[in-house]
């Protein structure tokens, strides 16, 4: 009997621990487990994503396929300010002025693009805000090549405790075959989700409700944010995509 028993001991333990195994193996759903991370998923449905536009990741949360919160972000303390447009989150005055901007090594064969993204940004008058390309250890957003599957060429992060959002991923090889003003663009619109806008034409793409810049509402069908236009839409920053960024970095 003695020598039965442990055969089956053994064969019970084993089966509980590939039991256990499964349950954490890649495809499982990441849970949100940490303070920090409910926080920032309380923060999301605040900013009026709907739980269906979000998808979690280990580290991060994406919303409306494009739009990075880091579980680890400084979540702003108090209500979001809708007069403040999108997010409620903004790059501070001390920051916005020089937002230092290093081109990872998977992203160097499009310095191009990026040098054209930034000088639409940095060409804009009246507004303060100013991108530098970081050549050194020290920097604000880096800018990193990542396969994000077919159907998204890009994603940016909303600013967080007054610093841009961190990360900017371009997925090169899908929009490789665009035109160079098209590839500029994307960088271009991913680059406005790190200074905290959200895509102009959300209501008809279906998207969670947005509110428009103090004095610059009504849609655009010319806006560089407009989301869903990737190596078709616009190439240069509208008139009210100006107007906006004026607003809101003046």
């Amino acid at each position: 009997m003695r020598n039965m028993f442990f055969p089956m001991v053994i064969l019970l333990t084993i089966s509980l621990a590939a039991c256990k195994k499964s349950a954490d193996g890649p495809g499982e759903t990441p849970q949100t487990t940490s303070d920090n991370a409910q926080k920032v998923r309380a923060y999301i449905r605040d900013l009026g994503f709907p739980d269906n536009q979000v998808v979690e990741n280990q580290h991060e949360f994406i919303a409306e396929g494009d739009i990075v919160f880091p579980k680890d972000m400084q979540v702003p303390a108090g209500k979001v300010k809708t007069e403040q447009f999108y997010t409620g989150s903004l790059v501070s005055a001390s920051n916005v002025t020089n937002i230092r901007l290093k081109i990872d090594a998977s992203m160097t064969s499009m310095t191009s693009e990026i040098n054209s993204a930034i000088a639409q940004w940095n060409s804009l008058a009246n507004c303060s805000i100013n991108w530098t390309i970081a050549t050194g250890s020290s920097y604000d957003v880096i800018i990193v090549n990542s396969n994000l599957g077919n159907g998204v060429c890009g994603s940016g992060t909303f600013p967080s405790g007054g610093r841009a959002g961190g990360t900017i991923r371009i997925n090169k090889a899908y929009i490789a075959g665009n035109s160079f003003a098209q590839r500029a663009r994307t960088i271009c619109h991913e680059m406005g989700h790190n200074v905290s806008f959200r895509h102009t034409n959300w209501s008809a793409i279906g998207e969670s409700g947005g509110i428009a810049v103090p004095g610059v509402g009504g849609t655009d069908a010319s806006s560089l944010m407009n989301g869903g236009q990737c190596g078709s839409g616009a190439t240069v920053l509208s008139t009210k995509d100006k107007q906006a960024a004026q607003a809101l970095y003046p």
